[in-house]
Parts: C-alpha cells; structure tokens; sequence
C-alpha cells in the first residue's frame, strides 16, 4: 500500500483540503466518527432536478423557468458514483440509498443500478440497494430497475385527496399515478414498499389516517415525517410542525398500536404495529412509520453520509457545506486516497443540528445557509 497518499484535512470553511500524508486507517474496517457512530449507509443524489414542485422542497416561486440547475459536466457519472460507493462499502457502508432531485429524471438510472448491484459489503454480502422517488415515473421504471438490481422503494405520497395533493406538488400531478406506481413496483418485487408522508399542519395533516385506513393491511408502510428546516427556501416555523406524537395518537384513535423495536441500528423512523384483537401486534395488518426528527432527534444514531449530485460529500441533512470529493476523484486519486479523504472526513464528523436546534437563537438559524434538499436528497 501506499504511504504517500492523500489525506484530508480541514480549511478555514470547514472542507476538506488535500496534503500529503501516511495512511492511519486500516482498510476494510469500520469507522466511527467523533460521538461513536459508524458509517453504514451512503445516501447518492444523482441529480438536483425534479420534476415536481413540492411546496416544503422546491417551492415553484423559487425553482422556476430561470433557476439554473448543476449542468451535466459538474455532475457525478455513473462510473464515478460507482466508484465512491465501492470505497465506501470498504469503510463500512451496507446500504445505498439513490435519491434526488427526482433519480427517475436520470437517464439511464436502471444502468447505475446494475453497477451497483455487483457491489459487496465487508462481510461479501450483496447491498442493501434502495430509492426514493415521488413515483410520477415509477409504473413504467419499477419492472426495468428490479431487473437491474434494486430490492426496493420509498415513494412519497402526501396525500390521497387529489385537490390537497395536487396543490402540495404544485404541477398538478394526481394521485392515481402514483397509486399506479406503486402498485408496479409490488408487482415487480420491490418490496417492502414505504409510502413518506410529510406532514405540516393545517395543510395535510387531515390526511393521516385516510392514507393509514388505505395501506393497512396491503403490506405497504406508510411512514409520516414531521416537517423540517431542510434548506433555506420552504418557509420553515415551528407552528406548521405536527408533532410526531400526535400523529400517533391520531392514528391510534381508530387503529389500536403496538410500539415494536427498531429493526436497524440507526432507523430514523419509530415503528408502531397494528393491534389484533388480542392487543398484541397482528403482522397481517402491517405497522406505521413516524420520523420525529424535529420534536425527538435521533442525531446520537445517524450513520449516514450524503454524496451530493455533483460529487460532495455531507455529513449531516442540515450541513452548510460539504467535502469536494469530485476533485479528488477527477485529480487521479488512488483508490487510497479518496478512502483516506472519506476516512478523515468521517472521523472528524461532530453534526448533531436537531438537537441543538431548539438552543440555537432564530437569527442564528435563519443566518445559516442549510444546502436545500433537491441537492442533497431527504
């Protein structure tokens, strides 16, 4: 191996900057960061476009005609996508999520999936390879991404009422698409199927249980996310957050609850089962997700980096800024010295903005310039 690779270290912005160096990280090994979390999954935007227009996302007023998205020479191949994941299974990672923007607008997107699809875990298991999708393309793409490799989907859905769902997505898109969607990727095998719900008060939050009544019993989890100060654009205050515990007790008003363990280590979501008659959790009729990232933080167990469509690294959903892992990759790094620039990257990793968020001064937050989620992915 090498000795006079690169390593990463930190400028005054906080990026990771480049200086010779000894490699101090074994290969093939777990990292753990500043508070103890391993990396284990990698989160890929393969591209900042969407093809909606989600008011808590990429409100239209902003993300118009003019708006100049990243143009294609700034933005990660798929060569080059491949390439960072397969490092990254070497520092740990089992889990690759494909995210947005909107990753069905990428062509080709079933090609990046079977390149993928050859990687192995540590432990030369196959990857635990998903994607998020807001389903508008879904029915014609499910059957051609599970042949390439994909196990399964998130679909986000934040409401079956066409007038509230149509004017959340802010193009006019109907329901009955996505309802297509995903019953296509059922047939195609990618399950087990997740439907996001992102609630904000006083616009959809009338919508819990008409999609919980919907999905029990199908084999689909519907997983209800509180509205978050992602990025800088969606208008964000507390008063719009629905608390993650009122969604269950809202739930639990006409379907009985079972509180069930976290089938992962670092699982954003709490899990609660649906109640048999017996009280007990009745696995037939499937449980509920719901991701309190505002109101209960779960920043002690995140395991998850971000690599950004144009090639950054992000340790954290709310970051100001990132790790330029393209230049690396596009300097001729070796494969040692992109895994010591991700190496030094993790190990210096501290992010816990949920929970200090209610400490931090409203100026403050408002001064801080949060990357937008259509560029780094939810």
């Amino acid at each position: 191996m090498r000795q006079d690779t690169v390593q990463a270290r930190q400028d005054g912005n906080g990026k990771a900057a480049i200086r010779a160096g000894v490699l101090q990280q074994p290969r093939a090994t777990r990292m753990l960061d500043k508070l103890n979390r391993p990396l284990h999954d990698l989160r890929i935007s393969v591209t900042d476009r969407c093809n909606f227009r989600c008011t808590y996302c990429m409100p239209k007023e902003i993300f118009g005609t003019r708006f100049k998205f990243l143009p294609r020479s700034e933005v990660l191949s798929f060569e080059e996508i491949t390439r960072t994941a397969r490092l990254f299974t070497q520092l740990g990672v089992e889990k690759l999520r494909l995210t947005g923007g909107e990753p069905l607008v990428r062509k080709g997107i079933e090609e990046l999936v079977a390149q993928l699809a050859g990687l192995r875990t540590l432990d030369g298991k196959p990857l635990d390879i998903t994607l998020t999708t807001n389903g508008s393309m879904l029915a014609r793409k499910a059957q051609a991404l599970a042949d390439a490799g994909l196990r399964r989907v998130t679909v986000s859905l934040d409401a079956l009422d066409d007038t509230v769902f149509q004017a959340m997505n802010d193009i006019g898109f109907p329901v009955a698409k996505v309802l297509d969607g995903i019953e296509a990727a059922r047939e195609a095998g990618l399950a087990p199927i997740k439907v996001n719900v992102v609630v904000k008060r006083g616009t959809n939050d009338q919508e819990i249980l008409p999609v919980v009544r919907h999905f029990i019993g199908t084999g689909i989890t519907p997983r209800f996310i509180e509205f978050m100060d992602v990025g800088n654009t969606n208008g964000w205050c507390m008063d719009e957050v629905l608390p993650g515990a009122d969604v269950v007790q809202r739930i639990s008003s006409e379907f009985p609850l079972v509180r069930l363990q976290a089938s992962t280590a670092g699982e954003t979501a709490q899990r609660w089962g649906f109640a048999g008659r017996d009280g007990r959790h009745d696995p037939m009729l499937g449980e509920v997700g719901v991701i309190c990232s505002v109101t209960r933080p779960f920043c002690q167990s995140c395991n998850r980096a971000r690599l950004s469509a144009d090639g950054k690294i992000y340790t954290c959903l709310f970051a100001t800024s990132g790790h330029d892992l393209r230049q690396v990759l596009r300097s001729g790094a070796t494969d040692d010295d992109v895994l010591q620039f991700a190496t030094d990257i993790w190990h210096g990793r501290s992010d816990r903005y949920s929970e200090i968020r209610a400490s931090l001064p409203p100026s403050t937050r408002k001064a801080a310039h949060k990357i937008e989620m259509h560029y780094i992915g939810g």
